[in-house]
């Protein structure tokens, strides 16, 4: 006999539900959990796989076609939109906004908003219900992390108008994940400015679970972490702005005196302002 389900849960088996980036790290593990628990789930990603739609959500044709290819293979049918789809490119905030600054903001907070506005009809007859993932770092101004920052933020304040507007017949819940070592930060690596032991670690399971318990929830929360210490940090980056700034500024200056960011080019200036070394390690 199989065992019953929790009751935070029981309201997803039979739903239909699309997820972005579903071939990524996030997307992929929530397909299946939620096919487990009975979902009939369609993704959509810039790489297809059985079950995953190809989309560029970074352009309108495509987001309309993914979504209504989507919703017809669902039966016709949508009750859940969960956003995983994202980029976290390494900037120098203080320089021109470049290519990976424009793709940020393209795919964190468009390609978030293309998708739900093409959803949103059907979300609307079913009740349904939009899980966006922002971040800590939405609130949190970690260095050369700017241009993921703003594009962040400025998806929880999408999400905010979209449930100011539509709440009274969508649900809307937005999930701030800490740091989780998937692919997102292979950029950000590879300038030498990742963010690997910066800021304390969660596991990829923290944020695939929170996501589904938000699914399940009776009534959509509206903002939610994936931890206990990633609750707390929420409440203090939102609530104590300048505290959080005097942490991150002190955190920033002992980090880099240890070396932090030492052969990124990206960095250079950074070094440069607090006084530290910029030094590359030579190539053999």
């Amino acid at each position: 006999m199989t065992a019953p389900l929790p009751r935070h849960l029981r309201r997803l088996p039979g739903q239909n539900a699309i997820v972005t980036g579903a071939s990524g790290a996030f997307g992929s593990a929530t397909v299946a959990v939620l096919r487990h628990l009975g979902v009939n789930v369609v993704g959509i990603d810039r790489k297809p796989a059985p079950g995953v739609i190809a989309c560029d959500i970074t352009d309108d044709q495509q987001v309309r076609e993914g979504v209504a290819e989507a919703v017809e293979q669902l039966g016709g049918g949508l009750d859940l939109l969960i956003h995983y789809a994202g980029v976290g490119p390494s900037v120098d905030i203080g320089h021109l906004p470049d290519a990976h600054a424009h793709q940020a903001l393209e795919v964190n907070l468009l390609g978030t908003w293309r998708v739900t506005a093409a959803a949103m009809p059907h979300l609307v007859r079913s009740r349904g219900r939009v899980i966006v993932t922002a971040s800590l770092l939405a609130n949190l101004q970690l260095p050369l992390a700017g241009a993921y920052t703003v594009s962040k933020r400025a998806v929880s304040a999408y999400a905010d108008c979209v449930r100011a507007e539509y709440g009274t017949h969508v649900g809307v819940t937005t999930v701030y994940p800490g740091f989780v070592d998937t692919p997102i930060h292979e950029s950000s690596r590879a300038t030498g400015a990742s963010l690997d032991g910066v800021v304390p670690a969660e596991t990829e399971r923290d944020t695939v679970m929170a996501v589904v318990r938000a699914a399940g929830a009776k009534h959509a929360p509206r903002d939610i972490a994936s931890t206990a210490l990633g609750t707390a940090a929420l409440h203090l980056t939102r609530h104590f702005p300048g505290t959080t700034e005097q942490v991150v500024s002190l955190q920033l200056g002992l980090l880099l005196t240890d070396g932090t960011f030492a052969d990124a080019e990206i960095a250079r200036g950074l070094h440069s302002r607090h006084g530290t070394q910029y030094a590359p390690t030579a190539l053999s």
